[in-house]
């Protein structure tokens, strides 16, 4: 099974999913902002928050183009909200004091030699990024694993990237994701999960979702997703491009909570379990007389019938053929019959 480690944090099949609160640019550039989604992350029972790096000169040229849930050139936008250095540095320091695990998405070199100088435990990679397999590289030579969304790519698209990642030797995982803000349930496709899992049996799945609920992230468990991905805000009533897909801190405690125990819930077979026992005895039915039987009567639907509880010798199951037996002594009404009670014909 795919596994990757995530500090000390294993990822995989067989652990509970990361849940990922991505906070991202919703601090607005505002330090204090962001240290209070920290804080509100770690009290929701979180175990990882996400920023973005952005080094604008490193990572696009001036322009005008506005993205298509903002009213602002993204030129504009991510020279506002883009951190310095030194707040990053801070708010990493302050997500390990609350033990959680600090990641950051770098949006071009420079951002991911800073993230290399903060010893982050891996890197994750957005889907505008999936296809820029110079960057991709860049980022696996920096040896960390990586979580990469593959929005607006397709199975092609996203194949080079895996290549570039297997090469390096860096574990990963893929994060299936619809590229609308927000995006309809009916365009969520986790359908897609199976397709990345058969098309990258090395890779864990997750899913970065820009619904406007939990409910796609949790539905996507019990499909493979070990890592869930979700825009965080500890207001909805602030500014910004990404708040209308956000959850709250109430509303990621409920993912946590229930993509935890979803993933409790998985396996097994369709076997009797040993602790099913104690209701096994008062819920299943035994064979019981409903009237007095004399002994040599033969036993008939008149004077034979199934009643809890079941901790007679003989089940419900064996009715039909007790009929026609004969008693071999007499017998009470509710006598929970045995094998030594008929006739051995």
């Amino acid at each position: 099974m795919a596994e990757l480690m995530v500090g000390t944090r294993p990822v995989g099949l067989a652990h509970p999913p990361l849940v990922i609160a991505e906070i991202g640019i919703n601090h607005e550039g505002d330090p204090a902002k962001a240290h209070r989604m920290v804080d509100d992350a770690a009290d929701a029972g979180l175990e990882c928050v996400k920023f973005q790096t952005h080094v604008v000169e490193d990572e696009m040229v001036p322009n005008d183009v506005v993205p298509g849930n903002a009213d602002e050139p993204i030129y504009a936008m991510m020279r506002r909200c883009a951190l310095p250095a030194s707040v990053e540095r801070e708010l990493k320091a302050h997500a390990e004091e609350r033990g959680m695990l600090f990641l950051s998405t770098p949006f071009s070199r420079a951002a991911a030699d800073r993230l290399a100088e903060l010893d982050v435990a891996a890197y994750k990679i957005g889907s505008g990024e999936c296809n820029n397999y110079p960057l991709v590289a860049h980022i696996a030579g920096l040896g960390k694993p990586v979580i990469l969304s593959t929005g607006m790519n397709d199975i092609a698209s996203i194949t080079p990237a895996a290549e570039i990642l297997r090469a390096a030797g860096v574990g990963y995982a893929l994060l299936h994701c619809t590229s609308l803000y927000p995006t309809p349930p009916e365009q969520v496709r986790l359908g897609a999960l199976a397709e990345l899992g058969d098309a990258f049996p090395d890779a864990v799945l997750g899913l970065s979702d820009h619904t406007t609920s939990i409910y796609p992230c949790l539905g996507a468990v019990p499909l493979g997703a070990r890592v869930l991905e979700r825009h965080f805000t500890s207001d909805r009533g602030w500014p910004g491009p990404d708040i209308p897909v956000s959850s709250t801190p109430a509303e990621f405690a409920e993912l946590v909570t229930g993509s935890r125990l979803i993933h409790a819930a998985l396996g097994g077979t369709k076997a009797v379990l040993a602790e099913e026992q104690p209701t096994i005895d008062f819920a299943y039915a035994s064979v019981v007389t409903i009237a007095p039987v004399a002994r040599g009567e033969v036993l008939t639907p008149a004077n034979l019938w199934v009643k809890r509880p079941g901790t007679g010798e003989l089940r419900a199951a064996h009715y039909p053929v007790l009929l026609g037996r004969r008693a071999v002594r007499d017998l009470p009404t509710d006598h929970q019959l045995t094998l030594a009670d008929i006739a051995d014909d």
